[in-house]
């Protein structure tokens, strides 16, 4: 059967890194690692479908000489990793073990732990143990085994969130920049140099952000530092306020900090809008023709890993002209009555009417049904009780490799329509036309951004930035948030991050996605 290798498709886009699942991660690396005293392998050979030919290592995507769908990006996030370098990890081979030379892994810090206050200590104190053990160990994990990797922010919303209140020390804003203070300091003086970092810039609002820039710049300043952070991570509402990103972009251009060499690489948290994949593209190109040629805008999401988890898988991806641009997801097919249907995966949900489109993926079209739908009526699972559902832990697994593929696809085929002026109704010319003047002759999004960097002066640039501010409150940035509605004041804390938004917002209308079903896998919870 035929590979898909992404990574060729990928050209000059903004580079969309899955948010690596931990759950997902275990199936690729212990499988590597037969049992020593039985010599049984993490998954029986008779539970793997028949067609693949690869086995479990075919849905490693980091490893282009084995996947079913070759692509060179990822994101691993230290907050679920086995941070102690010194211990095997097999359920995290796939990271640890990969090719560095054929294969580029962002690591994220893990801030969003302590904002939740799952690492515990007094963040704003230099001298807590707890909080020094953590920011030892994540610092040489990034070193190890990343290529980049954001430096171990305090995030703005930490005093809001009363878990991470209660467990982190920090009650203000000013504390979580305290604590950051301290977390950049020792990841400046400690690296190694291995893994190259990323300063993150949080802020709730567009004062906040300013004021978070402001004082850790520095920190990516070459006359202030001999080795300073070698570019940005774009947090808070950095990382969804288009007219706040292009500020903060044109402010690096001019303040020295976006320079070839030195400040290559700036990454977009949790961002998933096909959208936005499309205008990080715009402003990466941009950059690339006006300043740094060698320039790169990544961005992540989990949502693939998520719609598995709580039972969705993608179908198809809707890109029409002047309209929503989407990767539909659907509940998948769960019934006991295909345990032992041979057909082809595609096949038995179209002929059965169960999705009314399906795009088969690399994955899928090595699938049989019954290889989703494992449990016959009577079967008993792993902890000997008849479950209501025919899916095992391994089915999860495989249609996150199918999301997976799908999504990265979505990104590819969105950037390519775009480029032959297809555009989305957020981008669309004549969205700008209603929102804006029309003296300067040009009116959608990548003409505008192109106008923006063209400038070779910093009061100019950002006078054009004002004169489209309309134009911003169209751009609706990932869970909502949108331009001024969050320039003077901050969004409640469930609106940044509840985490069924990212997903049910304008994906499905009622998927219910939450964090909490992929923790439950990852914990072997699924059967």
């Amino acid at each position: 059967m035929e590979r898909d290798d992404l990574t060729a498709k990928q050209l000059d886009y903004a580079v969309f890194l899955p948010a690596l699942s931990g759950f997902y991660a275990t199936y690729v690396g212990k499988q590597r690692f037969p049992n020593a005293e039985t010599g049984d392998l993490y998954v029986d050979p008779a539970r793997v479908p028949a067609d693949f030919e690869n086995g479990i290592e075919g849905l490693n995507w980091l490893n282009p000489d084995a996947a079913y769908f070759p692509y060179h990006w990822a994101l691993y996030s230290a907050g679920h990793a086995e941070l102690d370098t010194n211990k095997v990890s097999p359920k995290e081979d796939m990271i640890r073990n990969r090719d560095r030379s054929r294969s580029f892994v962002l690591g994220d810090s893990g801030g969003f732990q302590i904002g939740k206050g799952v690492w515990e200590g007094d963040w704003k104190n230099p001298t807590c143990p707890k909080a020094q053990k953590k920011r030892e160990l994540v610092l040489a994990w990034m070193d190890a085994y990343m290529d980049y990797g954001m430096i171990l922010d305090i995030p703005a919303w930490v005093c809001r969130s009363p878990e991470g209140r209660k467990a982190s020390g920090i009650t203000s804003y000013m504390e979580a920049v305290e604590g950051t203070y301290i977390n950049n300091d020792y990841f400046m003086k400690h690296r190694t140099g291995a893994c190259k970092f990323l300063n993150v810039l949080q802020g709730e609002n567009h004062a906040e952000a300013e004021d978070w820039y402001q004082r850790m710049k520095k920190y990516c300043d070459p006359t202030k530092y001999e080795r300073p952070f070698n570019g940005w991570a774009m947090g808070g509402q950095n990382m969804c306020d288009v007219h706040l990103v292009l500020k903060r972009l044109v402010a690096l251009r001019f303040d020295g900090l976006l320079e070839e060499g030195l400040h290559d690489w700036m990454h977009f948290l949790g961002t998933s809008k096909l959208e936005w994949a499309c205008l990080l593209t715009d402003i990466q190109r941009a950059i690339r023709k006006y300043h740094n040629p060698k320039f790169t805008i990544s961005f992540d999401c989990a949502s693939p890993f998520l719609a598995s988890a709580n039972g969705q898988i993608y179908v198809q991806t809707e890109i029409v002209d002047k309209e929503k641009w989407v990767y539909r997801m659907v509940p998948s097919v769960d019934d006991k009555k295909y345990a032992k249907d041979t057909r082809r995966f595609k096949d038995a949900v179209i002929q059965d009417k169960i999705f009314e489109n399906f795009t088969e993926s690399p994955v899928s079209q090595r699938c049989t049904i019954k290889d989703i739908c494992i449990y016959a009526p009577g079967d008993l699972n792993k902890i000997n009780k008849e479950g209501k559902t025919s899916w095992d832990s391994f089915s999860y697994a495989i249609q996150m490799g199918h999301n997976v593929w799908s999504h990265l696809t979505a990104v590819q085929q969105a950037n390519r329509e775009y480029d032959l002026n297809i555009r989305p109704a957020m981008l669309n010319s004549e969205t700008a036309d209603k929102k804006t003047p029309r003296n300067y002759g040009v009116n959608n999004f990548r003409d505008i951004v192109d106008m923006i960097f063209a400038l070779d002066n910093r009061e100019d640039a950002l006078t054009l930035i004002e004169y489209y501010n309309k134009y911003w409150m169209g751009i609706i940035g990932t869970r909502g948030a949108i331009g001024k509605k969050t320039m003077n004041s901050s969004t409640t804390f469930n609106d940044l991050f509840a985490s069924d938004d990212e997903i049910e917002e304008y994906h499905t209308d009622d998927s219910g996605l939450d964090e909490a079903s992929l923790d439950n896998l990852e914990n072997g919870l699924a059967e």
